[in-house]
């Protein structure tokens, strides 16, 4: 008994240690992190809103309306130019996918156009459904008008609101369009002028 009492004892210490080693080590590194991911955000709003001088939050009692009735729209900017005159709205969404969630920002012209798209991060099959992060397929989406809702094809688009999917990755390639529809929506029913 006093044998167990022992080796329960080292059992305990050790995993205190560990336990504060990894909270040291997180808040040594979340700021790092943080950053990162600001950075990340920054670069893919320029991507998929090309051609603006500046980005700024949308208003954040606007903002919380359009969450509080879509949780799965996790962030929106407006896109000005050096006149301070919005020129388009960048929107994050979060929708799942094959492998998991899926988070996709998407860019939108004033004159209801998309402009870009980029996927931030997925847990997508390598090969198959990891392909939706590949510039071959966000290409695709540029363009289209936001009148219509987004509808994946397996064959060559026929009609201007079709994308073709991604080879062998449906479910990806229909996450995908999910998430920059809601975009759409929040852009037409909310912030289109």
């Amino acid at each position: 008994m006093n044998e167990t009492l022992k080796l329960g004892l080292i059992l305990l210490l050790i995993t205190a240690i560990s336990a504060f080693v990894l909270a040291v080590s997180n808040n040594a590194t979340s700021a790092k992190i943080e950053e990162a991911d600001r950075i990340a955000n920054d670069e893919a709003r320029k991507e998929v809103l090309p051609n603006i001088k500046k980005f700024e939050p949308l208003d954040k009692v606007k903002f919380n309306e359009i969450n509080s009735s879509n949780e799965e729209v996790t962030e929106i900017y407006e896109g000005k130019d050096e006149n301070g005159e919005i020129k388009g709205y960048t929107i994050k969404t979060v929708v799942g996918g094959f492998g998991g969630d899926i988070e996709v920002i998407t860019g939108i012209s004033i004159e209801g156009k998309i402009t870009g798209i980029k996927v931030l991060s997925h847990a997508e099959t390598p090969g198959l459904g990891a392909n939706a992060d590949q510039p071959e397929f966000q290409e695709r989406f540029k363009g289209i008008p936001t009148d219509n809702e987004i509808v994946i094809v397996k064959e060559s688009p026929a009609n201007e609101n079709e994308v073709q999917a991604i080879t062998s990755a449906t479910i990806t390639s229909n996450a995908v369009a999910d998430g920059v529809n809601l975009a759409r929506e929040t852009y037409n029913s909310q912030l289109s002028k």
